[in-house]
């Protein structure tokens, strides 16, 4: 029970980081290309990649039951 949890830690932040690291280049990519270099568009994107993660994170935690990715063989 402690491992898995840990693994959802794991991957909990994993996700996150690669979330909030989209929303920050999609961010810098329509700041620079659309909007004069002006700092809301990074804020934004940032802002909402750290939306989705924690949203995937809490999905995650309230599912106990979910595996990911693993093959249950029957007995």
């Amino acid at each position: 029970m402690a491992n898995e949890h840990g693994q959802k830690w794991d991957r909990c932040l994993a996700d996150s980081a690669v979330k909030i690291a989209t929303g920050l280049g999609v961010g810098i990519v329509f700041s620079v290309l659309f909007f004069k270099r002006r700092t809301w568009p990074v804020a934004f994107g940032s802002g909402v990649g750290l939306g989705m993660g924690y949203s995937n994170c809490q999905q995650d935690f309230r599912s106990p039951y979910q595996l990911h990715g693993h093959r249950v063989k029957e007995p």
